[in-house]
């Protein structure tokens, strides 16, 4: 079989375009074709006024040697990429059981394949299964009543249960291990089309399902749900050798939990947690996240930027866009955890606390499209010294939204025309923020560090150029966005084990190895397979 990539047609071609080009590319009349299968599709609309499909298909000829020296110049015909999983190993019997810390994408993913290699794995959640944690969310949302273990941060399903449900990153996978991922969400309910869409997404309401869809195949194969475990220490010891090693977990609860191996998977939000393991000596480092708000527009507007006359096509969907900009301050601006008809919503999971973060269903069929509008900080220049310095930063700039906001859990919010002019929001405009439990106009100058204030006033125009109304006086910004990755990194080794504690293999976002919902459940495969080449015998 042959994959062929960049076959670009008309955006509203017939059916039988996408075969005669696949001909046309190999030089093959239509009996040489013997079938063909669409593996991606995605949309090049930089032309606006004409916008083309691009395909990858595999394809399957009568004479595949053949046509394959035929065209060995041509870099977009290749052999199709075996992306089958195989599992690295199984366990022998009296295999210790693994530990995974935290239900979220990674967590999930290195618990799945534990499990399948029977590993019976053990996870631990601070939080509550999906479903009531999302009554509980829902309960900051509607009522301003925050439960600080079960919220958009913790629980069942991690952050990601409560965003776009983007499944596509940057990464570069050589052993196509994104591919085992999209395929176990379907298996759990996921629609197929995420399989062959070029940017995959899935909505909240389908996430909660498959979470809960993949917590009972893990439980089928021997693992072991524990929520409400917050672990609130570590014990480690150090042998003859000055090797430390982990031993056990101490729970919130009072139990002590046995443990050689233990994945951490906790997540960025895990602040407290972050803080003992460092107070037990586990070695982490500061690193760069970045700081701004959400910002809001009409989903129709940046339609008809991107799109244009074909704005609302129902293959091309609701539009996205990604920005950046390289400030006179010597910052970057950018869009960052983009959602096309979606909503802003209270992300914080400490008390007097505000933090924002996007959210969008399947449908993507709300009102405003919304976007993360950040600036790049390091912890050279902005937060230099202790490691945890970062987890200050972004509790101090949270505490200023919370009271800027009323100190209700209502977010400060303001017009783009008033931050530009330097002056507070009175009143906001045509373009209604979707922020629940609530906005209050403001200046949200009080609510951000003065460097980024001033990037973002010079990148708004520069946008505004790049997508007219983006800039617009009306659109608003809804603060403050703090979360954009961990701000810290616990370092690992080859073995991805932590550099100074043996047994413990640092995963995820939370560790400072990924970002989004597919990365983190890439790196949570990767961990577990460490976990397993430690413990058991090859495959």
């Amino acid at each position: 079989m042959l994959r062929l990539t960049n076959i670009s047609l008309p955006l509203h071609h017939a059916d039988e375009a996408l075969p005669a080009a696949i001909r046309q590319r190999l030089r093959i009349g239509p009996r040489d074709l013997v079938r063909h299968q669409v593996v991606r599709r995605g949309n090049d609309a930089r032309d606006k006024t004409n916008i083309l499909l691009v395909y990858t298909v595999d394809v399957t000829l009568r004479d595949e040697t053949a046509v394959l020296a035929r065209v060995r110049k041509d870099r977009d015909v290749q052999r199709t990429p075996d992306t089958s999983y195989r599992h690295v190993g199984r366990a022998v019997q009296g295999s210790p059981r693994p530990v995974v810390i935290g239900a979220g994408p990674c967590g999930l993913f290195a618990a799945l394949i534990l499990a399948q290699m029977g590993f019976r794995p053990i996870i631990l959640d601070r939080g509550k299964v999906v479903r009531e944690r999302t009554k509980d969310t829902w309960g900051l949302w509607r009522k301003s009543i925050l439960d600080p273990e079960s919220n958009v941060q913790f629980g069942e399903g991690g952050a990601g249960t409560f965003s776009d449900g983007k499944l596509y990153s940057r990464i570069k996978e050589p052993r196509h291990l994104d591919r085992k991922v999209l395929t176990e969400f379907v298996k759990a309910g996921a629609p197929p089309e995420i399989l062959t869409e070029a940017h995959p997404h899935i909505g909240t309401f389908r996430l909660v399902t498959m979470v809960e869809a993949m917590r009972a195949s893990i439980e089928a194969l021997g693992g072991e749900y524990r929520f409400g475990q917050r672990v609130d220490g570590i014990d480690v010891e150090t042998d003859a050798g000055g090797v430390r090693r982990v031993r056990g977990l101490h729970l919130h609860s009072g139990d002590y939990l046995e443990a050689e191996r233990v994945v951490l998977a906790i997540g960025h939000s895990a602040r407290d947690t972050f803080g003992m393991l460092h107070a037990a000596g586990v070695h982490v480092e500061a690193k760069p996240f970045s700081i701004g708000v959400r910002i809001e527009h009409p989903q129709s507007w940046i339609d008809r930027a991107r799109f244009g006359h074909n704005a609302g096509h129902p293959i091309l969907g609701a539009a996205e866009y990604h920005l950046s900009h390289h400030c006179s301050n010597g910052r970057t601006v950018y869009s960052f955890c983009m959602c096309p008809g979606g909503t802003v919503v209270a992300a914080t999971s400490e008390e007097g606390r505000v933090a924002t973060n996007g959210m969008s269903q399947y449908s993507r069929n709300e009102r405003n499209a919304n976007s993360g509008f950040v600036v790049a900080i390091d912890p050279a220049r902005d937060y230099p010294g202790d490691p945890l310095a970062g987890l200050a930063l972004q509790r101090h700039w949270e505490s200023r939204a919370f009271v800027a906001g009323g100190s209700s859990y209502h977010a400060p919010a303001q017009r783009v025309g008033d931050f530009l002019a330097g002056r507070p929001s009175t009143a906001l405009g045509s373009v209604v923020p979707s922020y629940r439990p609530g906005v209050r106009p403001t200046d949200l100058a009080d609510c951000l560090p003065d460097f980024a204030v001033a990037a973002m006033r010079e990148a708004l125009p520069v946008f505004g150029r790049q997508i007219p109304g983006y800039d617009h006086p009306d659109v608003v910004m809804t603060g403050v966005e703090t979360r954009t990755s961990s701000p810290v990194r616990f370092t690992r080794g080859p073995d991805f084990q932590s550099l100074n504690t043996a047994g413990l293999f640092p995963a995820g976002e939370g560790a400072g190895y990924a970002g989004g919902i597919l990365s983190a459940a890439v790196d949570g495969i990767k961990v577990a397979e460490a976990v397993a080449t430690s413990l058991c015998r090859p495959a």
